[in-house]
């Protein structure tokens, strides 16, 4: 099946995800652009950007999906005794474009966080619904995630550690907060080892796309994203 390029108006819509590649798994479309209707248009259908640097911009919807339940994240005992410590504190929204550029260059094979895609979304946390965890050892920003908060759904990006287990406790914090928010759910996008051992599992696309639908049809606007 040929892969769609998309139209140049940011509001043409999207092929439908049932259309999206088997091998590789998800590909639905190219071209397009990054601006925040578009963004915000793929998202709430389960669709997501993910290229390389001087690739042209790629658009996925792969399956099965890779979810975590807010109330279902594994802490394990060493990563309790590590949140209890103490030793890290835990903040919102307070180093936004710090913790993407630190995503970006966590990678010493490279980054889908091009420059355009990190202000594209520098652009959507402008508008409050790209959001940050901070995670700090002392003063030292050790870790800390960021993703789109749509609704009562998360859609996490990225995530990233300089101290032993601050991306886990990062992945625990915003899963409390989103808990007591009444989240439906963090898309992880596609299953890793990592993910699975904090509590992600793999759900059908039709059980997915059911989901996103009514927690994307919740309260979407940009300030609704913590109501607690």
């Amino acid at each position: 099946m040929a892969i769609i390029q998309l139209g140049n108006d940011p509001n043409s819509p999207f092929p439908a995800v049932s259309q999206a590649a088997i091998e590789p798994n998800g590909l639905l479309a190219w071209g397009g652009d990054l601006t925040p209707v578009r963004l915000l248009n793929a998202y709430p259908q389960g669709i997501f950007p993910w290229y390389s640097e001087g690739q042209p911009i790629l658009w996925w919807s792969p399956r099965p999906r890779s979810v975590i339940y807010p109330a279902n994240v594994h802490i394990s005992r060493r990563l309790k005794r590590r949140i209890r410590s103490g030793k890290f504190t835990m903040t919102v929204d307070r180093e936004f474009s710090r913790v993407v550029d630190s995503c970006a260059n966590r990678r010493e094979e490279g980054t889908w966080i091009t420059p355009d895609m990190a202000s594209a979304y520098a652009e959507l946390h402008q508008l409050g619904f790209a959001h940050s965890i901070e995670i700090w050892y002392g003063d030292t920003l050790a870790g800390g995630l960021y993703g789109l908060a749509i609704g009562k759904a998360f859609f996490a990006e990225s995530m990233f550690s300089t101290v032993t287990d601050a991306s886990k406790v990062a992945l625990v914090y915003l899963c409390q907060l989103l808990e007591k928010n009444n989240f439906s759910l963090i898309d992880c996008q596609l299953e890793t080892a990592h993910l699975n051992r904090m509590g992600a599992e793999n759900i059908s696309r039709k059980q997915y796309l059911k989901i996103l639908k009514q927690a994307t049809a919740m309260d979407a606007s940009p300030g609704a994203w913590l109501d607690a």
